[in-house]
């Protein structure tokens, strides 16, 4: 299975604040260029929900459906594919106030249950997704710091943030998965 996570640090923000903030999946789309759309079937109030997705991938798209269960007392939210293009696809969301910041990571695994394709897809796939996570934490808040610094790859027809920035090269479908750092 190969993994994904990303650290970032949201500034001046309250951790209850950000966990409600990133249950707001109907806003990714225009947070994350590679989110073309989500459906939210469930969620707050409640301790689960249930969304579908479809990011750009390669030349096509990447969807799944997926349930949600979320703690507010630990600050964690949990999902898990039930339908889609992964063989598996599981992850959280784990949040901790540190003094006046928020710390954030996101922890998931894959597996699109073809061996012979892994050394294409899945790198591919984990940037695409770690991408997706980086652009929606940073348009949400004001003040977000990555651990790591990422590139993102803005795909093709879909328009910038003004909060990240990329290049027309970036949008290269075969690149490399190649965060600086």
């Amino acid at each position: 299975m190969r993994r994904v996570e990303l650290e970032a640090t949201v500034r001046g923000e309250k951790a209850r604040e950000v966990f409600d903030a990133l249950l707001a999946w109907e806003r990714y789309p225009e947070l994350a260029p590679h989110v073309r759309a989500t459906t939210v079937h469930r969620s707050v109030p409640g301790e689960g929900g249930s969304s579908s997705w479809e990011l750009y991938f390669r030349s096509g798209l990447l969807s799944w459906s997926e349930e949600e269960f979320f703690d507010p007392g630990a600050l964690r939210i949990r999902f898990e594919q039930t339908y889609g293009d992964f063989d598996e696809f599981r992850g959280t969301w784990q949040l901790r106030q540190d003094a006046d910041d928020v710390r954030v990571r996101f922890d998931a695994e894959f597996d699109f249950g073809i061996p012979s394709m892994e050394g294409i897809l899945d790198p591919i796939a984990e940037r695409v997704i770690k991408e997706t996570v980086a652009w929606a934490v940073t348009g949400l808040f004001p003040d977000v710091t990555h651990q790591e610094r990422l590139t993102p790859r803005t795909p093709p027809g879909k328009s910038v943030s003004p909060v990240v920035s990329a290049t027309a090269e970036d949008t290269d479908e075969h690149a490399e998965n190649t965060p600086e750092g």
